[in-house]
Order: structure tokens, then C-alpha cells, then sequence
């Protein structure tokens, strides 16, 4: 009996297993959700809504009624200006860009969209924003991303950054998800909108230079000084994403270096390799989805890459390969903390509960304040804002950080400016990364982490998210006394959602999956590998007993 042959790990995908583009287009406009089908319904994560045309889960009508409830949204918050407009590169990016065109224009928002009618990064959108907001005498703008980051070609997603630039908190997101719901159940008979050619061409429909604004104000951020003339060989893989007509941009106005890997934009994303179940990913932090550049990892001084809406980055040196996303966000802040004089003594650090804790102890020993927070960025905005917080970094490669003179830069993830600093801070050390990363274990030790998954009940998944400390009896974990039960997080006492254990040398998270009846476990050892599977296995048997 034969088989049909899979895509591998690390391997090209076969053609037979590359999405159908014109499918995915048609499923987009000719299916329609049902709403009583929660799985069909608008849903926001921490990162807007995702879905799939092939699942009615990302068709037209939800982009129309999304759009059309971010509209009444707006109004009752009293924002007046434009609404700046960005789309990556998953092919379900353009229909929805030019549904929400419709019904913006309809609506007589005032809209921003790339001149070239080009791809637009999230921090790009967040940086033009935040610019817009500056001058206290113009109506305050906001805007909407186009992507499901780094998921697979079929996907799309839809996010909406208020005025300060970032994520939406959960407030905004709920009051926009309900009314968007309410829309599609009573037949979008609510729904402004007007043909794309008259909303293209709109009074109210400008056209905004996004990669010049962007690219002429990183020299705020990155000291190219130190790259004038540098003999580092770099590296860039857009990896076929929103910044692929940013990086020749950057090359040419700055004078780097930079080799570009792949100038190419391909909707199916044949190029990539598939990452660890198969699938095709563009996560950058995969060693999987990043194989062929660690493969060539000997070419380069540098390389780095970034996610379809560039807003999560990977490294890959000579002397390590791809670093670990925990490992890299700690030697920023080792690099940034001892290298910006303009940052005062009392700018600190953010991170999420689940990133390593080397990052702690890099921060104690720098003597910086710490803001440790549950996962998602919005919780970094305001301390970016004021300039309180200097480096802001998640577990899974996603960071920003102020500009030189500590001003805010973006209050969304950068996956461009990771980038660029690895390269600034070979140059300037003549370490790369991954030697830097091995001078802060010499020092601080050398932590193993790793995330699993366990299953779960959607009823145990709710416990979970609902436990408090004194349902954890145990006293002790892999051998250690248990210093913290924390089911808040200790920067600003907001739930995580789930249970965080840790002891001197180790921790372990638990939280339960936003769409799968598993939860996930974040473990971490400073005391090697078979301390961390002691960890993870008394994490799972005492998070059993306490959602039981």
C-alpha cells in the first residue's frame, strides 16, 4: 500500500503540499461564517484575529464587520485623525486590505496607505503612529495590521493598535470582537461600504511614504557610526515578508554591508523550510523553519531574518548558529544598558513571566529595575512611552527598545532593529552574539529552557486559568525549595492566566492554550538537563493534582 509522502523538518515542502492560492482567494469571498460556530466566529488573542478563508474562520464578511466595529470604536474614543493601513505578504492580506478600504472609505476615515500600494511592517505602523501623535495640534491617529505573523501561507489575521501605537488592550478588543459579531449575525446589514475603486480613490484616502519615514529616523535608534566601513561580512533573510523592500533601503542609505538573501515575495512560501510538524512557518526562531541559513551560518560575520510582518527577529552567527530568542534578548540588554550614555540610570527592563531568568540576573547585575509581566506586548507600552522601560523583550523573539536620546521608537515588536543592533554590537566588540552570550553564562550561569505541551480538558484548561497560590501545596520542586507561587505577575499584579513556580535554580509556567486542549509548560534549570525534565515532570503531575 503507498503512502503519500510528508514535507520534512527542515526541508524544502513538496509542491503537491503548497497552498492553492486561487482556493484561498475564492473560499475568501464565497464562504460565509455561520455564527452560531464558535470556531467561525471573530475571535481576538493577544494578537488580533486569526483564521483561515478555508475554514470560514477569515472571509470577507469578517474583515467587513471587524473594520466596521474598529470604526465605532474609534469614534467612541474620540479618534479623529487618520487611520495609517499596513499588509504583509500571506496572500489573504490583500483581499482584506482592499475589504477594509471599502468600508473605511465608506465610513470617511481618513486612511494611509503605503504609495506604492507596497507591504508595511507592524513596527513601521506603530512607528508612524507614534510620530503622527507627536505634535499635540493634529486629531490622533491609530491603525490596522494586516497578518497572522508568522503562520502558515493560508492564514490571515487582522489587528487593530490604538493611538499609543501598540497592541489593543483587552478592553478594545472585546468592544471591537463583540460588535463585529453582532454585525455578522444581523447580515452585516450595518456594514458601510463603497466599491474598492471609488474607496482608492477617495478624498479622504492618501497615500503615505512609509519605508522613507521609517528607514531616515533608524540612525535614532542604531549607531551606524560604528558600522561605517565595517569588514563584517552580513546577511539579511526577509524570509519573504513585509520588510523586503526595507532592507535595500537600510543597505543603501546606511552603506552596509548587507547580502539579501531571498528579494523574493512568493504566497505560497515555497522557499521556506518546513518547520517541526511539517508545516510551512515563518517563525524565525524555528531551527527548523531558519535550516537553510543555519546551514550557511559559516558565509556570515552576522545573518539575521524576520517574520512575514517583521515584527519578531532570529540571529545566526559563525561561532553558535541561531541563538535562543531568551538568550539574544539578554545580550541586548547586557550591549544597550552599557552602550546608550543618554539612557539614565533609571530606565529598566521588561520582560515576560515565561522569558528566561538569566535576563533577571543580567538586570540585577546592571543594577536596572525590572517589570516582569504575563505574556503580550501591550502590557510594555506605557513604560516605553515614558521612557521607563529601555529594553521590553518576549520569550518567543519579540522586541523593541528606545531610541539613543531614550525617546520612545515603537511600542509594537521590531523585528528589523535586533537586526541591526547584532550587527552594531559586532562591530563595536568584535564579539558576535553568540560569544557574547557565552561571556554573560560565564557569569550569571548557563540556563537550559524549554516549552511542551500537556493535555488537558477545556474544563481543566479553565481551572488552570483560574488558580490561585494556596491550591499549590507542594514545598518543594526537583529537589528545591519553592521560593514563589505566583499566579500574578509580580510587575504589575495582573493575572497570568495560569501558575509560575520557581526555586533557586529553576521555574517552571503554566498556562492553558488560547486554541488547543493542551496547556502549555515553560520550564527552566540552571543546574543542566536532567534538572529540567525533573522540573517538567513535577510541573505536569503537580499541575494535574491542582486541576483535578
Amino acid at each position: 500500500m503507498s503512502t503519500t509522502p510528508a514535507n520534512q523538518p527542515g526541508q524544502l515542502p513538496l509542491p503537491a503540499s503548497l497552498v492553492n492560492i486561487p482556493h484561498l482567494i475564492t473560499a475568501y469571498y464565497s464562504l460565509h461564517p455561520d455564527p452560531a460556530i464558535p470556531a467561525q466566529r471573530v475571535a481576538f488573542g493577544t494578537s488580533g484575529h486569526r483564521g483561515s478563508s478555508f475554514s470560514s474562520s477569515f472571509n470577507d464578511d469578517h474583515i467587513a464587520a471587524i473594520t466596521q466595529a474598529i470604526v465605532e470604536y474609534r469614534a467612541s474614543q474620540h479618534t479623529l485623525g487618520p487611520l495609517f493601513l499596513a499588509k504583509d505578504t500571506h496572500a489573504l492580506s490583500e483581499p482584506a486590505f482592499t475589504t477594509a478600504l471599502e468600508v473605511l472609505a465608506a465610513n470617511g476615515i481618513e486612511v494611509m496607505i503605503d504609495e506604492q500600494l507596497g507591504y508595511t511592517p507592524t513596527p513601521v505602523l506603530s512607528h508612524a503612529i507614534l510620530t503622527h501623535n507627536q505634535n499635540p495640534k493634529l486629531h490622533r491617529a491609530d491603525g490596522i495590521v494586516i497578518t497572522p505573523s508568522h503562520n502558515p501561507p493560508e492564514d490571515g489575521g487582522f489587528k487593530y493598535n490604538p493611538p499609543s501605537g501598540g497592541p489593543a488592550d483587552t478592553s478594545a478588543t472585546k468592544w471591537i470582537e463583540n460588535r463585529a459579531n453582532e454585525l455578522i449575525a444581523d447580515g452585516l446589514k450595518d456594514v458601510k461600504r463603497i466599491p474598492y475603486f471609488r474607496a482608492f480613490s477617495a478624498d479622504r484616502t492618501y497615500r503615505h511614504d512609509y519605508i522613507t519615514a521609517y528607514v531616515n529616523d533608524l540612525g535614532s535608534v542604531i549607531d551606524f557610526e560604528t558600522l561605517r566601513g565595517t569588514p563584517l561580512k552580513l546577511a539579511v533573510d526577509p524570509l519573504g515578508g513585509a520588510g523586503v523592500h526595507y532592507w535595500p533601503r537600510i543597505a543603501e542609505q546606511y552603506k552596509l554591508p548587507i547580502e539579501i538573501l531571498n528579494p523574493n515575495v512568493d504566497p505560497t512560501f515555497r522557499f521556506m523550510t518546513c518547520d517541526w510538524d511539517g508545516r510551512i512557518r515563518m517563525d524565525c526562531s524555528s531551527p527548523y523553519a531558519m535550516a537553510s541559513m543555519i546551514a550557511n551560518k559559516s558565509k556570515y560575520d552576522v545573518a539575521f531574518a524576520a517574520d512575514t510582518d517583521h515584527d519578531r527577529h532570529g540571529i545566526v552567527t559563525r561561532t553558535t548558529g541561531l541563538l535562543n530568542p531568551n538568550h539574544y534578548l539578554a545580550v541586548c540588554i547586557q550591549y544597550l544598558f552599557t552602550h546608550r550614555p543618554d539612557w539614565s540610570e533609571k530606565v529598566g527592563i521588561g520582560k515576560t513571566l515565561v522569558s528566561s531568568s538569566i535576563i533577571n540576573r543580567v538586570a540585577k547585575g546592571l543594577n536596572r529595575p525590572m517589570l516582569e509581566v504575563p505574556v503580550g506586548f501591550k502590557w510594555f507600552v506605557d513604560g516605553l512611552i515614558d521612557g521607563t522601560l529601555g529594553f521590553v523583550g518576549e520569550e518567543s523573539a519579540g522586541a523593541t527598545f528606545l531610541r539613543r536620546n531614550a525617546q520612545v521608537w515603537t511600542t509594537d515588536k521590531d523585528g528589523l532593529i535586533p537586526g541591526l543592533l547584532s550587527a552594531e554590537m559586532t562591530a563595536r566588540t568584535g564579539r558576535d552574539p553568540g560569544e557574547l552570550y557565552r561571556d554573560l553564562t560565564q557569569r550569571y550561569g548557563d540556563p537550559t529552557y524549554q516549552r511542551i505541551d500537556a493535555a488537558a480538558t477545556k474544563e481543566q484548561k479553565a481551572k488552570l486559568g483560574k488558580l490561585s497560590p494556596s491550591q499549590v501545596t507542594a514545598k518543594e520542586l526537583a529537589g528545591e525549595p519553592i521560593t514563589a507561587i505566583l499566579t500574578e505577575a509580580p510587575g504589575n499584579h495582573a493575572p497570568i492566566g495560569g501558575l509560575k513556580v520557581a526555586t533557586e535554580n529553576g521555574w517552571f509556567a503554566a498556562r492553558p492554550s488560547g486554541t488547543e486542549d493542551v496547556y502549555k509548560i515553560y520550564a527552566e534549570s540552571f543546574k543542566g538537563e536532567t534538572h529540567l525534565k525533573q522540573i517538567q515532570t513535577e510541573a505536569q503531575h503537580l499541575v494535574n493534582i491542582a486541576i483535578a
